[in-house]
């Protein structure tokens, strides 16, 4: 019998089936349930794909951060990255939500770049890598459609000296308990890593400190970094700032069978610099929910639910609710084959990119027009 490998969910490590159910009763969140979607569509007209499709399906205060807009209190957005490595397409993910939020609601975004974080927990991290991809990977986040002016990158090693203050606040407020035991650090833990969620947790006030007032953060990410923001808002108020909002996102499954995108498993990640013909060894190589034989497929039809060609599409690269019914029904039904998904996928993804690299290469024009002064 094989053994159901265990999930873990931390910032650092994202492995097994991932339960977002459960999740939601461990992190202690709430749904993202029909009357917030009610709301929001109010604001936003048709609700985005993602939060159609439940991509975002958890939140903390977002029920507050509306009531704070609907007063007429604007609120500022903030999310980041860590700079590892190159990006793909699971990055992408909340960049393009958080792009349609800012639209939506006219918000300024703080978008964190946490070099220090990476080169603390990867021994094999330089500070000169996670600098270089730091620049590699604002560039795609540039290439999402952001404008100068309404987002600001910020780098953690480079500017530390907007960072510190507010961070050495935070930190006299939070015990090595309490760390510990949201993060799970061990006496073998470097001090440097033990410091950092004070740093992580900078950018949820700074637009007060910059306004002069208290000013809402709503936080658009992935639900394995909750872990920081649970520690910023259990200190917020005795800074007097408020407690940051959050809405979380699951993880875009990589291409092989289980488990989320991954760059340490290049073979099922579509990276924002592949080539067409990368893109298309790399579908091809997909796991599906097909039958082993064409006639079977026929007889029988597939599993959608288990694909992750169908999960690109429903996810990522068909806005159409219609034509995803109908592209679910005919595999169901056997009346679509898995070779013919993938080149239509495959077709997709190489359009979207192309795009996308034409944009990531005219950021490096602009870049220094988003980094703080």
């Amino acid at each position: 019998m094989v053994k159901k490998e265990e999930m873990v969910v931390t910032p650092w490590k994202v492995s097994g089936r991932i339960d977002y159910e459960k999740l939601i009763k461990q992190f202690g969140t709430q749904p993202i349930d029909e009357e917030l979607l009610e709301r929001i569509r109010g604001h936003t007209g048709r609700l985005h794909l993602q939060l159609r499709r439940g991509l975002f399906f958890s939140h903390r205060d977002l029920d507050w951060i509306l009531d704070k807009y609907e007063a007429g209190e604007k609120f500022v957005l903030y999310t980041g990255r860590g700079p590892s490595g190159p990006v793909h397409l699971g990055h992408l993910v909340p960049w393009i939500f958080t792009k349609h939020l800012q639209d939506a609601f006219d918000a300024k975004l703080y978008f964190q770049m946490t070099d220090d974080e990476k080169f603390l927990v990867n021994p094999e991290l330089t500070l000169e890598d996670t600098a270089r991809f730091t620049y590699e990977n604002a560039l795609d986040l540039i290439a999402c459609g952001f404008e100068p002016g309404k987002m600001v990158i910020i780098r953690d090693v480079k500017d530390i000296g907007h960072l510190y203050r507010i961070a050495l606040r935070v930190a006299k407020h939070v015990n090595y308990s309490t760390v510990k035991a949201i993060f799970g650090f061990e006496d073998s833990s470097n001090i440097g890593i033990i410091f950092f969620p004070a740093i992580q947790a900078v950018p949820c006030f700074i637009a007060s400190e910059e306004e002069g007032h208290n000013v809402p953060v709503l936080i658009p990410a992935a639900i394995d970094q909750d872990p920081y923001w649970r520690m910023t808002r259990d200190i917020a108020s005795k800074l007097g700032y408020y407690k940051p909002a959050q809405m979380h996102c699951k993880f875009l499954p990589g291409l092989g069978k289980g488990g989320k995108m991954s760059a340490s498993m290049p073979e099922t990640c579509i990276f924002t610099t592949d080539t067409p013909e990368e893109v298309e060894q790399k579908v091809w190589n997909a796991f599906t929910g097909g039958r082993p034989t064409v006639k079977e497929q026929r007889e029988l039809g597939g599993d959608p639910s288990i694909c992750t060609v169908y999960a690109y599409f429903y996810y990522l690269f068909e806005e159409d609710d219609e034509e995803i019914a109908e592209l679910e029904r005919r595999c169901r039904t056997g009346g679509v084959l898995c070779g013919d998904c993938k080149k239509r996928l495959t077709e997709r993804i190489n359009r979207f990119l192309k795009v996308h690299q034409r944009r990531r290469e005219e950021a490096k024009d602009i870049l220094d027009k988003f980094l703080m002064e």
